[in-house]
């Protein structure tokens, strides 16, 4: 059972999913359900020997295309409303050992153009107002199943944080006529010292404003609203960039670095296609090797995030690490250039 809650302190709906509590726990590699079914082995999620990139249904949604009703009544100060929405796994590989960093540039290149079509696709659904894809990885982050996946969410309303995103772009639109991410980008291009890695259509940052040390944004170097408005040359560029970021931080420390990745994208009202830039946002909770940042009262009570770190120097450390895997300087000195607008 799942349904949204509203808070009217905050304005916000919150997801009540009680059914989660009993989704699969960490199985042994041997049990694991996203692997291919191999003969006479342990029945999974895809019925195959084989696969490359596979998509289906999450079998512990947060939201469903046919939702029960609430098992609660709301109230005019606050309603409840069904859970109307989808919710995907993406298995990027059938090598349970893999992962984005070890995965060649094509196979990633072949997953940009999935996440582009169930984009696509989800948009297009009745209800749904925004598209989310996204990664957890790593037992830091909650992960409950290693094999390398991520999920995609069909919500029946734009989220608080792109909303807040598109709000302030829209009002630096109305203010200036330009693209706020744009001039964000054109600003750490002319900086140069948080340019991670760049190519000609996508740049990694960490950014000015980073909240955890190694944050990483990717974001699109002319003005794309969608990963689905992406041409092909585009696409390829932006599994270069993802790649180079996924290889940076596992070599950063010598371990595969937890992270969450999430994108962020236009809504599926054409009315905020003008304020919508594509980008990739990374946040891994090391601040050290052996040291988590928690989330602890003045982020979650107050909201307000304390780094302590520079991101100018994270963005050396990472930036050290991309030269030392490419062979190549991925700094200042060749990631110039205009930023669309």
């Amino acid at each position: 059972m799942s349904e949204l809650r509203w808070n009217p302190i905050l304005r916000q709906w919150v997801v009540t999913a009680s059914h989660r509590q009993s989704r699969t726990y960490k199985p042994p590699e041997e049990h694991c359900p996203l692997c291919p079914t191999k003969e006479g082995g342990f029945p999974t999620e895809i019925p195959a020997p084989h696969y490359e990139i596979a998509v289906f249904d999450n079998k512990f949604p947060s939201f469903r295309n046919a939702p029960e009703e609430p098992v609660v009544a709301g109230t005019p100060l606050m309603p409840v409303r069904p859970s109307l929405g989808r919710c995907e796994v993406v298995l990027y590989t059938d090598d349970h050992m893999s992962s984005l960093s070890r995965m060649p540039v094509e196979r990633i290149r072949d997953l940009v153009d999935v996440w582009a079509d169930r984009y696509g696709d989800l948009c297009a659904e009745q209800g749904i107002e925004y598209v989310m894809i996204f990664e957890n990885r790593g037992d830091a982050v909650g992960v409950t199943l290693h094999h390398p996946h991520g999920q995609i969410y069909a919500f029946p309303f734009i989220p608080p944080i792109p909303m807040a995103e598109l709000k302030r772009s829209s009002e630096h639109l109305t203010s200036t006529g330009r693209c706020l991410l744009c001039d964000v980008l054109a600003e750490e291009m002319a900086d140069g010292r948080r340019v991670v890695y760049a190519n000609q259509h996508f740049a990694a940052v960490v950014p000015f404003h980073a909240r955890w040390p190694y944050e990483v944004h990717i974001i699109a170097r002319e003005h794309v609203p969608s990963i689905a408005a992406l041409p092909a040359e585009q696409r390829w560029e932006l599994a270069l960039a993802l790649s180079a970021v996924a290889r940076a931080y596992d070599s950063l420390f010598g371990f595969d670095l937890p992270y969450v990745m999430v994108m962020h994208q236009a809504p599926t009202d054409p009315a905020y296609l003008p304020v919508s830039h594509f980008h990739i946002e990374f946040y891994p909770p090391n601040r050290t090797a052996d040291k988590l940042k928690y989330l602890a009262g003045c982020e979650l009570g107050a909201g307000v995030f304390i780094n302590d770190s520079h991101p100018e120097e994270k963005a050396a450390e990472l930036r050290a690490c991309v030269s030392k895997l490419e062979g190549q300087s991925c700094g200042p000195a060749d990631g110039g250039g205009e930023v669309g607008s």
